[in-house]
């Protein structure tokens, strides 16, 4: 927000107010357009009851959704013209009531040309199709004349010769038919579609009874059709029939198949002139035609020039009066009365833009400003930057924060890459994850501007959760001493050395003590050895309850923040207190005795004290004893879990009903408000002050929360152990493809199966490790938090905050 804001606080929302502001209508307008630029005041539908056409400024809306429409029709014409909207250096300043005009002369001058352009394109396509029917079907009556001439040349050259009886009697016959009986033929020529040639040729036929002589010759390239606009193959076709109802037959056919027909004149010479004047033709069309073109993409280029600046104007405009239509008017119609919610530290900037629409507008009197109080939930307001706003998504995604409820997203931007990193701990992995998002960080401003696709915008957004994820991947990599599965001395030798030359396949029995502990993270001598496994399944397992159970008792931990801030005692002493006491009773008692285990070296069995802590607390521990006194501690504790479970469940419904009979008591009657404050605390006052108490609604809730927390405290100490499994799966799969894969390919010493060896690893290690596992891990982190943290203190049930800002303004398709 810059200077004009307080430093940001994420742990609670902004303090909220209520406020109404009553504006003189002649500066309504620029008043509720300053407070648009300024973004910190989200407005309340005063007029909810009225439907969007018995609203004020219902015409305005109109209007500017019309001038909104002729802009969406110059970018469809642009975009078709491959003319992006560019932006413009300089800027004009315009006037809502001379786009309008301009506008609409702008859309009638552009649909003029489009039209004409239409027209000529569809004339200069016929005239294309006339030629080719010209050219095609002359070829066919060319090559039909020259073949009647040669018969008829034959006929003579046999009436020469001498008559011999094998010549028919009938020849004379057919030579001597009358010429006035001979059967006049039509012809009619045109194009058909390739596709449908032969379904036209057999409709011909049936409908004719075969009384006609079809010809098609193949046109070699698309043509564009004159109706539709698109390249279409097509056949020329000539048909020869004999009657005027068999040619209004054929007609009909044409016109169904979408058939173009087109004259053809039956002399040579005729034919030929038509060509030169067709080709003529279409040489003046094409030059018109270019023309227009580039008269369209002038104006199109000017449109261009000012298109985003004309888009914005309108959106605002619409806006503008749409959140006018939100105010209601004053009874004396000279004002407008306007409500809602607003940041506190914003009074006074807001104080500010009414004093300025008012000088700004000539108005003779400002806007009068004042705080509503209200019982209404005010909506939750976080302020964020580009590194805190992913965080605060993967928060609100569960559900927004109730106003001033502790906000987790605080301790998200450190325990959620953090626990990602638990599971994916690999540095070389890391590395990869690190390199790919500082590119996108590095091209942060190119591609904020750019349309991504799902996945790749999704990445973007959450840019600086990668990075995090990414950064904290190396640190837990580090730890466990892994960079693609391969073990580094990096900070000194191994403590260990071998005894002798079989102990590789050893376990740890095999292996000598040689040199002080490796400084951090694992020992690489690990790495490799038969005892790997049972070593890193005790040690990760072991980690994932003391994180676990930590991240709990972090939650507890807020919500006891969240009862002192909101003064509910209550909740201090019956669910924080209960809710620690038999956490840490129970799994917090297990992370010291781990801790111990690991301090002491001793061999104890956890298993055996957990369980039999509950089957026979009185029993000696043996060898599974880790301190003095250990038994007595145990019973101390367990007799605490047991207590701490209906110390939860009954103290607080019974002091919820006498709290509540307490407030209520002798309030039947009660002295008379002032009339605008009793007005204005009843249409807001909360419903549930003059319901009844519900003493078996809070009690069974009571007991549900209570179940719920003690069965969660289980599973939820036993959920975290997914940090193990997923660990594990993400280090047996890399060493996996490093041992079967490159090593296996390296060893055939061959350039080509170590080539084909080295890109099969690479695609493995992208693909599975660096995709699959990475979403696997951050959904697995995403649970943990919404389900094992967050329950313990989060409630989540508040609204946004969203204001009315001209920066939040989207270009939607209406």
């Amino acid at each position: 927000m810059g200077e004009c804001c307080p430093p940001m606080d994420l742990f609670r929302s902004e303090p909220m107010q209520l406020v109404q502001i009553i504006i003189p209508i002649e500066s309504a307008h620029l008043t509720v357009s300053y407070l648009g630029d300024l973004g910190l005041l989200q407005f309340k539908d005063l007029n909810s009851d009225k439907s969007p056409f018995q609203r004020t400024y219902a015409a305005q809306i109109k209007r500017s959704a019309e001038m909104a429409r002729k802009l969406r029709f110059f970018k469809e014409q642009m975009l078709r013209a491959d003319l992006p909207p560019s932006k413009s250096a300089r800027q004009v300043d315009v006037n809502v009531d001379d786009l309008e005009v301009k506008l609409g002369e702008l859309e009638a001058e552009l649909i003029e040309i489009n039209s004409n352009d239409e027209k000529l394109q569809r004339s200069y396509n016929e005239l294309l199709e006339y030629k080719l029917v010209l050219e095609k079907a002359g070829e066919f009556f060319h090559s039909a004349q020259s073949s009647a001439v040669s018969q008829q040349r034959e006929n003579e050259s046999r009436d020469i010769s001498d008559e011999s009886l094998d010549t028919p009697l009938l020849l004379e016959q057919e030579t001597s038919t009358d010429p006035s009986k001979q059967v006049k033929l039509g012809f009619l020529t045109g194009l058909v579609p390739r596709e449908k040639c032969l379904a036209f040729e057999r409709i011909l036929f049936r409908a004719t009874r075969g009384n006609v002589f079809l010809r098609q010759t193949v046109v070699e390239n698309p043509v564009t059709d004159p109706v539709s606009g698109e390249k279409v193959e097509k056949n020329v076709f000539v048909v020869f029939y004999s009657g005027e109802r068999a040619k209004s037959k054929i007609l009909k056919i044409c016109d169904a198949f979408g058939a173009n027909r087109y004259s053809f004149p039956e002399d040579l010479g005729r034919q030929s002139q038509m060509i030169t004047e067709v080709s003529g033709r279409l040489s003046e069309l094409k030059t018109t035609i270019d023309v227009g073109v580039l008269l369209r993409g002038r104006l199109l280029q000017t449109i261009g020039e000012h298109f985003e600046q004309w888009n914005l104007l309108v959106r605002k405009e619409k806006s503008i009066y749409h959140h006018l239509n939100m105010l209601s008017l004053d009874v004396t119609k000279k004002c407008l009365v306007a409500e809602g919610w607003s940041p506190v530290f914003a009074s006074k900037q807001i104080q500010d833009a009414l004093q300025r629409a008012a000088f700004d507008s000539n108005s003779q009197v400002g806007g009068i400003f004042q705080v509503l109080h209200t019982k209404e939930a005010p909506p939750t307001y976080f302020r964020t930057n580009k590194f805190t706003s992913s965080f605060q998504e993967i928060v609100d995604a569960y559900g927004v924060a109730k106003y001033q409820e502790a906000n987790p997203a605080v301790y998200t931007i450190v325990t959620f890459p953090f626990l990602f990193a638990v599971m994916f701990g690999d540095w070389g992995h890391g590395i990869c994850l690190l390199l790919a998002t500082l590119y996108l960080i590095g091209r942060e401003k190119k591609l904020s501007s750019q349309k991504l696709g799902d996945i790749m915008e999704m990445a973007f957004g959450g840019r600086y959760v990668i990075l995090l994820m990414a950064i904290f991947s190396i640190y837990t990599g580090v730890i466990y001493n892994e960079f693609f599965s391969v073990p580094f001395e990096l900070f000194g030798p191994s403590a260990y050395a071998c005894r002798d030359l079989s102990c590789r396949d050893a376990t740890t029995a095999g292996l000598v003590k040689v040199r002080p502990t490796y400084p951090f993270g694992l020992d690489p001598v690990w790495h490799g050895s038969r005892s790997e496994l049972p070593f890193l399944n005790s040690l990760k397992m072991k980690m994932s309850i003391i994180i676990g159970v930590v991240q709990m008792n972090l939650g507890i931990m807020i919500s006891y923040f969240n009862a002192r801030f909101f003064r509910s005692n209550l909740n201090v002493w019956f669910q924080f207190v209960p809710q620690m006491i038999f956490l840490n009773s129970l799994f917090g008692y297990l992370s010291i005795l781990i801790v111990m285990k690991w301090w002491t070296g001793s061999k104890a069995d956890l298993y055996h004290v957990m369980i039999y802590m509950f089957l026979s607390p009185t029993d000696e521990l043996g060898e599974n004893q880790l301190f003095n006194g250990q038994k007595t501690v145990q019973l101390v504790l367990l007799l605490l879990a047991f207590v701490a479970v209906p110390w939860m469940l009954f103290p607080k419904p019974f002091l919820l009903k006498k709290q509540h009979k307490d407030r209520h008591q002798g309030q039947s009657y009660a002295l008379l408000e002032d009339t605008e404050e009793s007005l204005q605390v009843n249409s807001n006052h909360d419903a549930h002050g003059h319901e009844e108490f519900e003493f078996s609604e809070v009690f069974v809730h009571q007991m549900i929360h209570t179940i719920e927390f003690v069965l969660g405290a289980v599973s939820n100490t036993a959920s975290y152990l997914r940090l193990w499994a997923l660990s594990l799966a993400h280090s047996e799969l890399s060493s996996v493809f490093y041992d079967k894969v490159l090593l296996m390919a390296w060893g055939f010493n061959n350039w080509i199966i170590l080539i084909v060896g080295l890109i099969v690893f690479v695609c493995a290690t992208v693909g599975v490790l660096l995709l699959m596992e990475t979403l696997s891990a951050f959904l697995h982190a995403l649970r943990l938090h919404w389900v094992e943290f967050q329950n313990k203190f989060y409630e989540g049930d508040g609204y946004k905050f969203y204001p009315y800002s001209f920066a939040l303004l989207d270009d939607e398709d209406e």
